[in-house]
């Protein structure tokens, strides 16, 4: 089965060579999707680098510039629809999400619609070099939405993410409104609603070594507030029990 992963990037020039490395040795039917928002950095020349480099096998996305994590994903899904990949990965290209568990993921794949990289399930963790609060914040902000929304889940606000083409290709999309990292939890809460088979593998979250993280306190509370404007935006999927599929 031939997977695609799409790979948004913002100065991140240090991480992807590293990156495309460590994918391209996986014993996988890749296909890479970088999605650059004119990185200052020059990532996006440095991916057409790569794309020449690794010919058919890396296509690149250029953008005016910082357009949001929703619509990077969201340009890079449409322009993968037209293609033969049976799987689509989202993945952030700072190396935080370990290469090698994609070989497990397409295995849980044959059984599941889509499968989460967990830190949160038994074997998965996050970084051990964190300080406390920041375990503490990343573990609560996963609780606090799982627990609104009601989700049977151990982690709905990782980016790490396979799915079947088919799969995401009923995902009505036009529903989403959110931006940055609560998309990515509005994502899977609508999955949830259409009822579609979610698994989950265990993950080791690394830090990035290169480069600056996007995340910040800001993000994190914007991200909490807007959890309960996803639940009462799908307030008529609560009454239904269910959305029929499209």
């Amino acid at each position: 089965m031939r997977v695609t992963i799409v790979i948004p990037t913002y100065n991140e020039a240090e991480n992807l060579p590293r990156l495309v490395s460590a994918l391209f040795s996986l014993p996988l039917d890749l296909r890479l999707l970088v999605v650059d928002d004119n990185s200052p950095d020059g990532t996006g020349k440095l991916a057409e680098e790569l794309s020449r480099r690794h010919h058919g096998k890396i296509e690149v996305l250029h953008r005016p510039g910082k357009m949001g994590l929703r619509s990077a994903y969201l340009n890079g899904f449409q322009k993968i629809f037209d293609s033969d990949s049976g799987a689509i990965v989202q993945m952030d290209a700072d190396l935080s999400h370990d290469p090698a568990v994609l070989t497990e993921m397409v295995k849980l794949l044959e059984t599941n619609d889509v499968v989460l990289g967990s830190r949160y399930v038994p074997d998965g963790s996050v970084d051990e070099k964190w300080p406390v609060w920041r375990k503490w914040l990343s573990a609560f902000g996963n609780f606090y939405a799982r627990t609104i929304l009601g989700l049977p889940l151990h982690d709905v606000t990782t980016g790490y993410r396979m799915w079947r083409t088919e799969t995401l290709k009923q995902i009505p999309f036009e529903r989403i409104h959110s931006s940055g990292y609560i998309f990515l939890v509005e994502m899977i809460y609508l999955t949830h609603c259409l009822e579609f088979k979610i698994g989950e593998v265990p993950i080791y979250f690394a830090d990035r070594k290169f480069g600056k993280s996007k995340m910040s306190f800001k993000i994190q509370i914007e991200a909490a507030l807007r959890i309960w404007q996803v639940l009462w935006n799908y307030r008529d999927l609560r009454r239904a029990g269910k959305l029929a599929r499209i």
